[in-house]
């Protein structure tokens, strides 16, 4: 049995140009219509499985807030029908379900009781919740008083510890401070391993990666894709990198005619691994990447302090009046881990002619990185780093793994360090006086 069904489900909301516009319906019984219908959700249709963490994405304005609130109960659809199987424990609007005149004391058990626990079960909860939402004697103050941070803490701290069996998150964490948001994130991991379902929406991707079984990218209220987490926030990623492009890209001038040789690179790499996912305008092109050692060799495996190249080959199939060429680095959870590009080196490249082809090379120095499989996406956009549009990407086109370190790696890396102890600093050098000046 599944934790969650949609069959179909549409969702209208009247609009009204006025009040009074509503009053003439009311007063009419309706046989008078003046309102427009404002569709929020089209047709959508999918399943939840019982212990999933199920990704809700899209753009502000695309439905996803009101398809949590169906979940919730808070809504009920036009057309369509849909089914909860389980507990639900909502984390919706921030102070959603909070009385801001009731202290917080007060707030947790009328939320307790709403969700169907009775006063012994929610004492035996209680401790559990003061002790997670972390706000001190503000437990007994009024919800009004509470900043922002404060409310979600407590709102928190109560869906969590209610024994849901299907957990609503609605990028309500995104107001608490970064303490905060990863104790909630390292919660959501233990919900997930204990089998709660988990229906998570938010804009950060990372999150979204990091945590989501599968996504759901909503569009307008209608489905755009739907399946594996990394394939449709790679889609998702690609249409907002296109639409954020066409918006900031710099208005060039019109293709000049050549007036001298094509620019050819002496070396070009005409090899790409592997492409999960490609997208750009079309004006440029990778022609490959490799990864190559001191020597000049293939790099098998990566090493820490291990000196690498990472060499791009690209070509304009236009006028190209600002050539940005780069690359990002991600882990094995498909999270961007670093990257870089010429633009952000500091280095300026020639405006690129029709069938120009470059051959950029990035050195770097490896840190020591936990050992695992890490990919390189190259890239070519035309613009600025404040405006670009994107050419070419090419998602994870070359995997490495990353050797053991020597030492142990305490989280994502080591970072160089030296140690003293018992040391004295340098003593500061005495400023300057009037009196001082010879």
């Amino acid at each position: 049995m599944n934790a969650v069904e949609f069959q179909g489900v549409s969702k209208s909301y009247s609009i009204y140009d006025s009040p009074g516009d509503r009053l003439k319906e009311l007063l009419s019984l309706n046989r008078l219509k003046c309102h427009k219908d404002f569709w929020a959700l089209h047709d959508v249709s999918f399943e939840t499985r019982r212990g999933e963490t199920f990704c809700l994405i899209g753009e502000n304005g695309s439905g996803k807030s009101t398809l949590l609130q169906m979940v919730a109960g808070i809504l009920q659809p036009t057309r369509g029908s849909l089914t909860v199987n389980g507990r639900v424990s909502a984390l919706l609007e921030l102070g959603a379900g909070f009385n801001p005149e009731f202290t917080g004391h007060d707030n947790v058990y009328l939320n307790g009781s709403i969700l169907g626990l009775s006063t012994r079960q929610i004492d035996q909860r209680y401790k559990d919740i003061e002790d997670f939402a972390e706000i001190g004697d503000f437990i007994n103050q009024p919800v009004k008083t509470y900043s922002s941070g404060m409310v979600v803490r407590l709102a928190f701290a109560v869906a969590i510890n209610v024994d849901p069996e299907i957990l609503l998150v609605d990028e309500a964490l995104a107001v608490g401070d970064i303490y905060f948001r990863q104790r909630c994130m390292r919660k959501v991991h233990e919900l997930r391993a204990r089998g709660i379902t988990i229906l998570f929406v938010s804009h950060a991707i990372a999150d979204v990666k990091a945590i989501g079984d599968r996504a759901l990218w909503l569009e307008q209220g209608r489905m755009r894709e739907i399946g594996e987490t990394d394939r449709v926030v790679a889609k998702y990623l690609a249409a907002m990198v296109e639409k954020d492009s066409a918006y900031l890209m710099l208005r060039s001038s019109p293709e000049r005619a050549r007036t001298g040789p094509r620019v050819e690179a002496p070396e070009v790499v005409e090899h790409i691994p592997n492409i999960d996912h490609r997208y750009g305008d079309g004006r440029a092109e990778v022609l490959g990447i490799a990864v190559l050692d001191a020597q000049g060799d293939p790099v098998h495996l990566l090493e820490p302090s291990q000196r690498i190249t990472v060499r791009i080959s690209v070509r304009a199939r236009a006028g190209i009046s600002q050539p940005i060429v780069g690359f990002m680095m991600r882990n094995h959870l498909g999270i961007d881990f670093s990257g870089t590009n010429t633009a952000r080196e500091g280095y300026d490249l020639p405006a690129m002619m029709p069938d120009d082809v470059y051959t950029v090379d990035f050195h770097l120095e490896m840190p020591e990185l936990y050992p695992a499989s890490f990919s390189f996406s190259p890239a070519i956009a035309d613009g600025t780093l404040l405006g670009y549009q994107m050419c070419d990407w090419i998602d994870n086109a070359i995997a490495l793994q990353m050797g053991h370190s020597p030492g142990e790696i305490y989280g994502f890396l080591r970072l160089p360090c030296r140690v003293e102890v018992n040391a004295r600093l340098a003593p500061k050098a005495p400023e300057l006086t009037e009196h001082s000046v010879g």
